[in-house]
């Protein structure tokens, strides 16, 4: 159970009226824009992750990028963000269980996860290989979106932000990431 209340639509107004609105349309009104919008700030900042997202997906593609997403949101921890890529890994036809990357995707794996669980030591290695596949530009393209991601895995984390509907068929495929276990 989240430990904020969602926002509602009759007590919204002005932009954060708009956006519930526009993603209602949309019918991508999920559990975690509900909560973002009980402070619109905070949502119109968390929404810049579709600017990351479109210059991730144009700088590497759609599948990488969800390998990607998928990677960090998975050492992360994140059980929602996790989920939403397990579905996204599903519809590219993969099992996410048992994924076999090239040596594009295991590089953007290996930084996915290197990020998450130590930023400041992100071997020189990993970077010698983005630079086999991608500019200076793409690099910091890359790694923004890392960023992007994280803040939205934690949102989720620490707020414990509910599983939406479309994803409970799918629950028990969320193995939570163990690695933190022995961290003092």
């Amino acid at each position: 159970m989240a430990r904020v209340e969602f926002a509602k639509k009759e007590n919204l107004s002005g932009d954060a009226l708009k956006a519930w609105e526009a993603h209602e349309e949309k019918s991508n009104l999920t559990n975690m824009k509900q909560a973002l919008l009980q402070d619109y700030a905070t949502y119109d900042a968390y929404m810049a992750w579709y600017t990351s997202w479109a210059r991730l997906v144009e700088v590497i593609g759609e599948k990488d990028a969800i390998l990607y997403a998928h990677a960090i949101s998975t050492t992360n921890g994140c059980q929602l963000c996790s989920l939403f890529f397990i579905s996204d890994v599903k519809g590219l036809g993969l099992d996410p269980a048992n994924l076999k990357y090239d040596e594009k995707e295991q590089v953007l794996t290996d930084l996915g996860r290197q990020i998450v669980k130590d930023p400041t030591k992100v071997s020189d290695e990993t970077f010698e290989k983005l630079h086999k596949f991608f500019s200076d530009s793409e690099i910091v393209a890359i790694v923004g979106f890392a960023g992007q991601m994280i803040a939205t895995n934690n949102f989720n984390s620490v707020l414990k932000i509910d599983v939406d509907k479309r994803l409970l068929p799918i629950i028990n495929e969320f193995k939570p990431a163990t690695w933190r276990e022995n961290i003092k």
